[in-house]
């Protein structure tokens, strides 16, 4: 590889690893406000990503079961 197209390369690593991160910092501010409106066990422990979509899905079926009722 040349140096040029090393760098290149490079730059595009730094970008896409920039994309990522504020990707995930997204993700992770969504499901902070998921957790907050969800009711939970422990307001000590944090829950986990899975833990919370669980939760949440739960949940909504469980309304979704007493607007039909």
């Amino acid at each position: 590889m040349t140096k040029a197209r090393l760098e290149r390369f490079r730059a595009r690593r730094v970008k896409a690893n920039a994309r990522e991160r504020t990707r995930m910092h997204g993700l992770n501010d969504a499901l902070d406000n998921l957790r907050r409106v969800m009711p939970c066990y422990s307001k000590t422990q944090k829950l986990s990503k899975i833990e919370t979509l669980r939760l949440a899905r739960n949940y909504i079926w469980a309304l979704s079961e007493v607007l039909e009722t």
